[in-house]
C-alpha cells in the first residue's frame, strides 16, 4: 500500500467519523424537540415559556 492509497484511507476515516457525528447531534436535537413537545403536552403552554426565555439568553450571550 502506497502513501497516496493510506492518505486516501485516512481521509474515508475521518470523513466517516464526523458523518457519524453530525448524524448523532441531529439524533439528540431531535429527541430534545420530541421531550420539549411531550412536556408542552403534559404541562401546557406554560412549560414552553420558560425554556424559550432561556433559549433567548443563550442566544444574547
Amino acid at each position: 500500500m502506497g502513501m497516496k492509497d493510506q492518505f486516501q484511507d485516512k481521509a474515508k476515516d475521518l470523513a466517516d467519523k464526523a458523518k457519524e457525528r453530525m448524524d448523532q447531534g441531529k439524533d439528540q436535537a431531535r429527541d430534545r424537540g420530541q421531550q420539549r413537545e411531550e412536556d408542552v403536552q403534559r404541562h401546557g403552554q406554560g412549560a414552553r415559556e420558560p425554556m424559550d426565555r432561556e433559549m433567548d439568553q443563550d442566544y444574547d450571550a
